[in-house]
């Protein structure tokens, strides 16, 4: 049923009528009467939405306050980020110059293009292709180490696959050729997934963690002494003929910026000496390590001779002391000995003499004539 809509609107005539009667009242009114009559409407009736209005107005200056200290942190925060973006890309372009000064000559600098698709963490987009001598199976670099190879080519546009790809595999080796082995994805869940293992290392050869790990040069595509990664550590695995090592990359994938693309003549030639500051950071704190272990060695068979000594002194001593403890009793006794050797001698003597001198021991007759003759 449609509601009932009013056909008059006699009430709402009056409530109009009333209010004007009320205005022009409230106008004809003297000043101090209007604001006295106002003001206590404002302290009895209107005190509600007078409180209510008080309060939308801070709850809207605190909202506005909120809004440009957010707005001003944004700012900050964005002129933060832009200056630290500007200063890693020019370390980044620094080294790249560097390396490239290094190479002189067998490459080529290519930019970073957009991803061909969502998601694709395993290739990469570059802004040369085979108008500039790229072709596929290239290795692809930094001056941080490898990052990938390339796989197809354009005229003016290339992809790679990075390290992270499954299809991806170097021959590698530590950097004291000491151990050899094959470098691929680890494939593991979580944040282990953009690591590498290294397999296929012999048992007998032993890495330590912190070991630098540079491709072997065994194969077509890699050229020897390109960084790959270090040691993290070994893994379990039910394989006992061989090791298996876990590798972080010496590039991260958010640190692939502009790169260097190595054309077959320079693979061919070799790339060593490139990367000496990597090798020679590695072997500088290698052999600082060792100096520490050295030393520490070195003291700690100073301490145990002076200990020795220590020992060896007291010893001596308390030898000394026993030896010097025991001849001093033995001469003693031997004075003693002698002491009465020489008692003995004396009363043997005294009985002697007294037997040579038999008158003297008998009496003396005074006042007596000699017998006669």
């Amino acid at each position: 049923m449609a509601p009932r809509v009013r056909s008059d609107g006699r009430l709402d005539t009056g409530l109009v009528l009333v209010c004007v009667l009320l205005a022009v009242f409230a106008l004809i009114l003297p000043r101090r009467t209007r604001e006295g009559f106002a003001a206590t409407l404002r302290t009895t009736i209107l005190s509600p939405l007078v409180a209510l209005e008080g309060r939308a107005a801070s709850v809207r200056a605190a909202i506005i306050a909120r809004t440009d200290v957010l707005v001003t942190r944004g700012q900050l925060a964005t002129q933060a980020l832009q200056v630290k973006a500007v200063a890693d890309e020019n370390v980044t372009l620094r080294k790249l110059l560097g390396l490239s000064a290094r190479l002189q000559d067998g490459f080529v600098p290519a930019e970073l293009l957009p991803p061909r698709g969502a998601g694709d963490d395993f290739t990469i987009a570059l802004a040369t292709g085979s108008d500039a001598g790229v072709q596929p199976f290239l290795p692809v670099v930094t001056a941080d180490g490898l990052v990938g190879m390339v796989q197809s080519v354009d005229r003016a546009t290339s992809f790679a696959i990075t390290w992270a790809h499954p299809d991806f595999r170097v021959s590698a080796m530590s950097v004291d050729e000491g151990a050899f082995g094959i470098v691929q994805p680890h494939l593991g869940a979580g944040a282990e997934r953009w690591l590498l293992e290294m397999r296929g290392v012999p048992f007998r050869a032993t890495l330590q963690p912190g070991t630098l790990i540079v491709s072997s040069g065994l194969g077509a595509t890699y050229p020897r002494g390109i960084p790959v990664g270090t040691v993290l550590g070994e893994l379990s695995t039910p394989e006992k003929w061989a090791r298996t090592y876990l590798v972080k990359p010496s590039v991260l994938p958010n640190a692939i910026g502009p790169v260097l693309v190595l054309l077959s003549a320079r693979t061919q030639r070799g790339v060593n000496g490139v990367w000496t500051t990597v090798s020679a950071s590695d072997s500088a704190a290698r052999a600082v390590a060792a100096a520490g272990d050295s030393l520490a060695r070195a003291a700690a068979l100073d301490e145990l001779a002076a200990r020795r000594a220590a020992l060896d002194a007291a010893a001596d001593t308390l030898a000394d002391s026993t030896l010097a403890f025991v001849a001093g009793g033995r001469s003693t006794a031997a004075d003693s000995a002698r002491a009465d050797s020489a008692r003995v001698r004396d009363r043997a003597d005294s009985v002697a003499r007294a037997r040579r001198r038999p008158d003297s021991a008998k009496p003396r007759v005074t006042g007596v004539p000699p017998a006669p003759r």
